[in-house]
């Protein structure tokens, strides 16, 4: 059995942030009474009823055409009257989310004829290149699975992006209609934008690395080049949670796995993550998606670290839901714009320096490029290797993929100071997860693969006061022994007067170390950590029992305002901590101790992942 782990510890002072937004005409409303009742709700308040969010049961998607587009106040009128409806549940005006492409935007690139690059299973590119051949040195294994017979067939892949150019000739052949959607445009055809710039030209490139078609002399052979490939537009325009939600929902019982190469903000300042809308589109998918086996959703880990960013303030790539994949240059050292984070799970090559090779791929106007760049590399590439396990395998969960990808993941020749092994036996690193992914070595393990047992949930919440350091202890349940660990997710409120000062870490009974939060040199926020939630990894196998210690330090940098409310109230408040329990917990008790400066409140629990 596993058991994901999770501790609420929270930093608490009353202060209110003023944050600046940008509000849309689009609404989100629940009206349970269905879609007939919601048509006669938006015509009654002058809306547009444009259908269902995704497959989440009673939402619905609203717009008001006389509401002016964007505003940097929430509208007042006739139409917001149905917030006050008693045959509606909730309704919200969607805010504008900044979502950035993860290519390396300072990385030159440029683009070439379709008749220089050539194609085929043996091409000398870094996405196929031979093990034996020491300029690739690739030992990702992608040739090796494909001469066992695996090329992605009968595996449905969607590209959340910028549009997906259809009737590319590398793509045209296993272009899936089926799992596509215009969600920018509200409409079946997911075809970018074009313009002299080329700008929506993401999508149609992380497109080619999964499924572009052999032997046809174009641009390139994608990983699953068997598999069926559909495109989601959904970059091209305001994003809201509305958009997000849409996109993770789309066909969750035809799609198989979603690979987004985007996120919040790479700038080092900025912390971010999933809307409400869109975190009950990741657990639906999770729980309906391929008929029960869960929808596989694949996330680059981030372009900031240039900028110090650390991808545990994104959290899409921080979700137990996601596979969060980062990158590596083909001579195994650390890219530039690497983030480093606990929660990675994985590592495919990918461009480096301005030296080092990048990715061949498909391009807009049917064209090709060898400057594809960034952790946007990555997520496809890992996106078309699950496709290989998935036909190796089809009976195989959305956790089954993770525990496939943690035991044949390899350290190889990847270059980190930090590369630890931990008490499971596995090695593992904050810049590369679990290691090199391996295509051969996945469907092999795929092929025998026996399904993990179902989840548990495990939570704390606090009753008791006392003064840091808090123990709080958790102990296996008699009933649900606890093995070994899957995730370990922690909950924090933290208000302080400069977030990029802080740093965070969690040891577990082990001994293993996860570093949670790294400084940041552009964060100078005072608005903390909001119930955030870090996720860890690397204690993945280990057993649960015994003491954890959270350690929060604060170095006081030159750059914290004296004047913020809270740097003189620092020891007012005081740790409250308790234990509730799940009605599927698998453990009653757990250590927790808090190292910090900074006193704690525990608030709400955390439902907790394992079996």
């Amino acid at each position: 059995m596993r058991l994901l782990v999770g501790f609420v510890l929270s930093t608490f002072w009353l202060w209110e942030a003023s944050l600046s937004r940008v509000y849309t005409n689009h609404w989100a409303v629940r009206i349970p009474e269905g879609p007939v009742e919601a048509d006669k709700l938006a015509s009654k308040y002058g809306f547009t009823n444009l259908g269902q969010i995704g497959g989440l049961e009673h939402h619905y998607h609203f717009h008001h055409s006389r509401v002016v587009r964007r505003s940097a106040f929430a509208t007042r009128g006739a139409h917001s009257f149905i917030h006050m409806d008693p045959k509606v549940d909730w309704a919200q005006q969607q805010v504008v989310k900044t979502r950035v492409k993860r290519h390396a935007r300072s990385d030159p690139s440029y683009t070439r004829s379709t008749s220089t690059i050539p194609s085929g299973p043996t091409c000398g590119t870094l996405l196929h290149c031979s093990d034996k051949n020491s300029r690739c040195r690739s030992e990702m294994n992608i040739l090796a699975a494909w001469q066992r017979g695996y090329t992605g067939r009968n595996v449905v892949i969607t590209i959340l992006d910028d549009g997906i150019e259809r009737n590319h000739p590398d793509l045209a052949q296993n272009y899936d209609q089926l799992a596509s959607y215009d969600v920018n445009g509200n409409d079946y055809d997911p075809s970018p934008r074009y313009d002299s710039s080329n700008e929506n030209k993401h999508g149609t490139r992380c497109a080619g690395e999964v499924a572009a078609v052999a032997n046809n002399s174009h641009c390139i052979v994608g990983i699953a080049y068997n598999a069926r490939i559909g495109g989601v537009r959904m970059l091209d325009g305001d994003v809201t949670d509305v958009v997000e939600a849409k996109s993770l929902g789309i066909r969750q019982d035809y799609i198989d796995i979603y690979s987004a190469s985007w996120g919040p903000d790479d700038d080092g300042k900025t912390v971010d993550g999933p809307g409400p809308l869109a975190k009950q589109a990741f657990e639906l998918g999770i729980k309906k998606g391929r008929k029960g086996l869960g929808s596989i959703f694949v996330w680059a880990s981030g372009n900031g670290g240039r900028q110090g960013d650390h991808c545990s303030c994104d959290g899409y790539t921080n979700s137990i839901y996601t596979i969060s994949v980062s990158s590596s240059t083909e001579n195994g050292n650390k890219p530039w714009y690497l983030e480093v984070c606990s929660s990675t799970l994985a590592t495919t090559f990918s461009s480096g320096e301005f030296y080092d090779r990048k990715i061949v791929t498909t391009d807009l106007r049917q064209r090709c490029t060898d400057g594809h760049t960034g952790t946007s590399v990555s997520a496809p590439m890992v996106a078309g290797v699950i496709a290989l396990a998935l036909e190796a395998n089809p009976l195989i969960t959305w956790r089954d993929v993770q525990h496939l990808l943690v035991k044949t993941s390899r350290q190889a020749h990847l270059k980190a100071s930090d590369w630890k092994t931990n008490a499971a036996g596995h090695k593992v690193s904050h810049l590369y997860g679990f290691g090199l992914v391996d295509a051969e070595a996945m469907v092999v393990e795929a092929k025998k693969w026996r399904n993990v047992p179902p989840q548990h949930t495990c939570s704390k919440t606090s009753d008791r006061r006392t003064r840091p350091p808090a123990l709080v202890n958790f102990k296996g349940s008699p009933d649900q022994q606890v093995v070994f660990l899957e995730h370990v997710v922690v909950r924090v409120l933290i208000v302080h007067p400069r977030r990029g000062d802080l740093e965070i870490s969690l040891v577990s009974p082990s001994g293993t170390r996860s570093q949670l939060l790294a400084q940041r040199l552009f964060d100078n926020s005072n608005e903390g950590f909001r119930n955030w939630e870090f996720m860890t990894v690397h204690c993945w196998g280990e057993r649960a029992e015994g003491t954890w210690t959270l350690e929060i330090s604060d170095s006081p940098s030159q750059l914290r305002n004296p004047e913020v409310l809270g740097k003189e109230r620092r020891d007012e408040a005081q740790t409250n901590t308790s234990i509730r329990q799940h009605k599927s917990v698998c453990c009653d008790a757990s250590h927790v101790q808090s190292k910090h400066q900074y006193n704690l409140k525990t608030s709400d629990s955390i439902p907790t992942f394992g079996a």
